[in-house]
């Protein structure tokens, strides 16, 4: 009778994910729909940053994400350094219905670039999805030339297309700057689960050796991290197996 072996349990490893982009695009929601399944229409604005784990599990390992979703006030952009600091990932956020929101993001993703660990892997999000119509996805540069005015809302009545960035102009500054590329809904669920996914494939086996991997979270990093103000953030949770 042959001797069956032990299963070995899949290596697993932490990877440092921060969030940016411009207030209301979303970035909370995002997180709340990948750490727990839910989304809360009238999200109170993160405050300084929140801090969240969830798990990732790929085939041949698994992906421990910690994530810190920050404030998109711009009176907040001058902590995001602490938070970018040694993050093997990024997730740069715009709102497909603000044109402006896409300019801060590209925003982000030079400072990225300049500033964050090399070999950072990014990913661009166009969040809000569920807000274009069916098959617009791919709409022409009519969508871009006709952003709402200042401080008008995006407020459109049922069935009309809300859309303000077109795909193909995001998609080709990704690929540009050689950045992943997603649309999404944090409000269906769209993509979403697929945005983590990617960025655990992307990031190279060679930087997740050990059981932190090389570029995560130092336990002083860790500490310091400790000491930023969370209040009134709400949303630290427990680690969760996620879909993905």
């Amino acid at each position: 009778m042959a001797d069956s072996a032990p299963t070995q349990p899949k290596p697993s490893s932490s990877v440092k994910l921060v969030l940016l982009g411009e207030a209301a695009v979303g970035k909370s929601s995002l997180v709340m729909r990948f750490v727990n399944n839910d989304f809360q229409e009238n999200k109170e604005p993160t405050i300084g940053a929140a801090f969240l784990t969830q798990k990732c599990n790929l085939p041949t390992r698994t992906i421990k994400f910690e994530i810190w979703d920050t404030a998109g006030q711009e009176r907040f952009a001058s902590l995001a350094p602490m938070y970018y600091r040694n993050a093997q990932a990024a997730l740069v956020v715009y709102d497909i219905t603000k044109p402006s929101s896409l300019t801060k993001a590209q925003h982000w993703v030079a400072e990225l670039q300049r500033q964050a660990s090399p070999g950072i892997v990014i990913a661009l999000v166009g969040n809000k999805a569920d807000l274009a119509s069916a098959g617009g996805a791919d709409s022409s540069d009519d969508a871009d030339a006709a952003p709402a005015a200042e401080g008008e809302t995006n407020e459109e009545e049922e069935g009309t297309d809300a859309r303000r960035v077109a795909t193909r102009t995001a998609k080709s500054y990704a690929d540009e700057e050689s950045l992943l590329f997603f649309e999404t809904s944090a409000k269906t669920g769209q993509n979403v689960a697929e945005v983590f996914t990617a960025i655990a494939n992307a990031i190279p086996e060679t930087s997740l050796k050990g059981p932190r991997g090389v570029g995560g979270s130092t336990n002083l990093n860790r500490q310091e991290d400790a000491r930023v103000n969370l209040a009134g953030t709400g949303m630290s949770m427990p680690d969760k197996g996620c879909a993905c």
